[in-house]
């Protein structure tokens, strides 16, 4: 098993061993094979029939019972990155984009390329004495890497379209939270595997089957396929959203620490919404409402039209500083978002 109590503050201290090496596992979209047999390898402990399918990790979990709704817990398992397009001739290497890179935050950071074998290297920085007082924020075709090799010595290592990720590993914050990298979305999988060691041996009110799907960084690919293939009744899509930081408008933040992000948007089921609220005050879990005007840019927009649509709703975990290398998540809210998942669940 994949978590072990030791108990503070109601946390299973263990999530946070599985949220870290499932975070610090390489897998930008479309490169998820190294995090996807990972994750499988920790489902197999709940759903023995789960595999790799499409590119998805996908497992049923408990016996499916006939006339019981089926519902899909959906967490993508790529993150951001980059990949290369090509070697200059000084042995710099220029990369494109892998989703939603925070290009402001780029210069002096260290990367890994993930050729032949890992190359690591760091992104290349304009010394502020030389750069005239300029702060203008790097265009993707202005980044380049130093690796110190030169292009012959490269070539025998990396090649055009190998995938790039940042160079960081997780760090323990005060109380129960962490920084790293890839939280988004792997503290979703986590929180998935730990709401099914709740259910345990439970009886519950549908026929439940796990997604940890591909590309959503680039689309909502992965999910799109795994829509298609199990075609649920009901879908939630456990994902990470905006933690409130200094400078922030707070209207359009949650806050770490106070539980789980439930969805409200014309694109969602009101209906799941509302059950997904009344299963927390019924639990005494904390919560916090995450209202949006139109799509959500998560794998629930997917999930709601295929075939004939699925009722689907959101269920995030607050995070900071998305989409950079220092991602921040309380363990805590982790927790509380497969206490949630558990009860709803069970309840129906």
């Amino acid at each position: 098993m994949y978590f072990v109590y030791f108990m503070k503050g109601d946390i299973a201290m263990d999530i946070k061993e599985t949220v870290i090496a499932l975070s610090e596992v390489s897998g930008t979209s479309g490169n998820e094979e190294n995090a996807a047999e990972l994750a499988l390898s920790m489902l197999r402990e709940f759903a023995p029939d789960a595999a790799i399918i499409s590119g998805n990790v996908i497992g049923h979990f408990g016996v499916h019972t006939d006339g019981l709704p089926s519902l899909v817990l959906d967490a993508h398992i790529d993150q951001i990155g980059f990949v290369v397009t090509f070697i200059t001739d000084e042995g710099f290497v220029k990369v494109g984009s892998v989703g939603g890179i925070d290009r402001r935050l780029l210069p002096a950071q260290p990367v890994v390329i993930h050729g032949k074998k890992d190359v690591k290297g760091v992104i290349c920085s304009v010394p502020p004495h030389l750069s005239h007082g300029s702060s203008e924020v790097l265009a993707m075709d202005d980044v380049a890497i130093d690796t110190g090799m030169s292009k012959e010595e490269l070539e025998q290592l990396i090649s055009a379209g190998d995938p790039i990720t940042f160079d960081v590993t997780c760090r323990q914050l005060l109380g129960s939270r962490i920084t790293g990298g890839a939280l988004d979305d792997r503290c979703g999988i986590a929180c998935i595997l730990r709401a099914l060691e709740l259910l345990g041996n439970a009886k519950t009110a549908y026929n439940v089957t796990v997604i940890f799907s591909t590309q959503e960084e680039v689309g909502e690919r992965g999910a799109k396929i795994g829509a298609f293939t199990v075609s649920p009744d009901i879908a939630l899509a456990v994902d990470v959203s905006f933690a409130y930081a200094i400078g922030e408008n707070e209207r359009n933040c949650g806050y770490l620490g106070k539980g789980p992000m439930i969805g409200i948007s014309p694109s969602l089921s009101r209906k799941i919404s509302n059950k997904l609220i009344n299963a927390a005050k019924n639990s005494s879990i904390p919560y916090q409402l995450e209202v949006m005007s139109g799509l959500t840019s998560t794998n629930a927009d997917r999930y709601s039209v295929n075939r004939e649509g699925a009722k689907t709703c959101t269920v995030s975990i607050p995070l900071r500083n998305m989409h950079t290398p220092v991602e921040v998540i309380d363990l805590s809210d982790v927790e509380t978002t497969a206490q949630l998942l558990a009860a709803f669940i069970k309840e129906g």
